[in-house]
């Protein structure tokens, strides 16, 4: 049997490979396993807006690989992963959490609910509403102002327009991709992510609702020796890590 990598060596032997081997595959049922270690990532509000699509149809490949430009990742890899935020799910995901919580706390009336308790019904029933109930951007903006003048004089969420909102969900979903690629790596399996598409266009090809929006594109395979294009470079630690 195969043995796993550690997390710290699977983060060192992760890189984004752009060119794989054609002799070998992967295995469909090992990427869904590292998919569903994707989805233990940790989430704003834990409402988890996100989804993937496990592309393994050489036919819908070669659409999204079109619409990655024909990148070398893209057109040589095995299988593809598309990481989607869906931040126009939180209405059904806050109710999902809400039914969660509900039963969690046993059969009893509301009025038997201790602080806790109470604080995490409303957490989801009006707190996540007020944040994510929106017209055409007016209501996050309004709230923006609204909140930075209270900020002057205590502190205060300031990320409230529908574009802070976007970014929230993109956040998350960046983690769980995160997860995926490390959990491949550490079966020995290679991944690229890509930014660089139509995004319009993959949309299209999976048939997406209006309100989904693409994070990246991952590109799975097992690396060609050729497929690194170099040394792994990173700016000196000492840059970048402040202790305070």
């Amino acid at each position: 049997m195969k043995i796993e990598k550690t997390v710290t060596e699977a983060i060192n032997y992760r890189r984004s490979v752009r060119i794989y081997n054609q002799e070998e595959e992967i295995d469909t049922i090992a990427v869904r396993k590292c998919l569903e270690n994707a989805v233990l990532a940790p989430t704003s509000s834990n409402l988890q807006l996100w989804e993937f699509y496990h592309i393994t149809s050489k036919y819908v490949q070669k659409k999204i690989s079109t619409a990655c430009f024909d990148q070398p990742a893209a057109n040589t890899a095995k299988q593809l992963v598309v990481i989607v935020a869906r931040k126009n799910l939180w209405n059904k995901r806050a109710k999902a959490n809400l039914n969660f919580l509900t039963k969690s706390f046993g059969d009893k009336p509301v009025e038997e609910y201790d602080s806790k308790e109470k604080f995490a019904i409303t957490y989801y029933k009006k707190l996540i509403p007020s944040l994510y109930i929106d017209f055409l951007g007016a209501l996050g903006l309004i709230r923006y102002f609204v909140f930075n003048l209270v900020g002057l004089f205590k502190p205060v969420y300031r990320q409230l327009r529908n574009s802070d909102m976007r970014i929230v969900a993109h956040k998350s979903a960046a983690l769980a991709a995160q997860n995926f690629m490390i959990s491949m790596a550490a079966i020995g399996y290679d991944t690229c992510p890509m930014e660089g598409s139509d995004t319009l266009r993959i949309k299209r090809v999976l048939n997406l609702a209006r309100g989904a929006e693409i994070n990246m594109v991952i590109a799975c395979g097992i690396r060609d020796p050729k497929g690194i294009y170099g040394p792994r470079f990173r700016v000196p630690f000492q840059e970048v890590y402040k202790e305070i």
